[in-house]
């Protein structure tokens, strides 16, 4: 009998890698009270000058999850929305002192936690999968084609 060499399920391994360390994320957030998406959001925020659209584009949100994420920060106190001097339409997200803080906490326990994932690879291969990752998440895999019935994301 003979045996096919196949590819590795590439599909499945970054799913599976995918779902665990965000549910690792999001376990070593909760007792700051913080997902990861509202994290994402707040430091993205920080930079200043953000429309809840361009903050939305740039975590990978739906309009719908991010109006519920901002309503969910300004809430908790971390953030406020305030028009925009330039579009009547778009509201600024400002990160308060309290969501600053929060903040840096929240991306030291995140930083972390990457760094324990890459630590568990040998020492020669920590940077070659990093930039391996990056290379194909920001160029062959950045543009999905379009289908007939399109893949939902799971939800972070």
């Amino acid at each position: 009998m003979t045996t096919v060499a196949t590819a590795p399920d590439l599909a499945l391994l970054l799913s599976k890698a995918s779902h665990s360390l965000q549910t690792e994320l999001t376990a070593r957030l909760e007792h700051l009270g913080l997902t990861p998406r509202a994290l994402c959001v707040l430091t993205k925020a920080l930079e200043g000058g953000q429309t809840q659209i361009r903050l939305a584009e740039r975590c990978e949100l739906d309009k719908t999850t991010m109006v519920v994420t901002v309503d969910e920060l300004e809430k908790a106190g971390l953030a406020t929305r305030l028009p925009s001097p330039t579009d009547r339409r778009a509201r600024i997200i400002v990160v308060t002192e309290a969501g600053r803080a929060l903040a840096s906490e929240g991306t030291a326990l995140v930083d972390g936690v990457y760094a324990d994932v890459l630590d568990s690879l040998p020492a020669d291969e920590r940077d070659v999968f990093a930039r391996a990752l990056t290379r194909l998440a920001e160029d062959r895999l950045a543009h999905p084609p379009e289908c007939v019935r399109p893949v939902r994301r799971p939800r972070g």
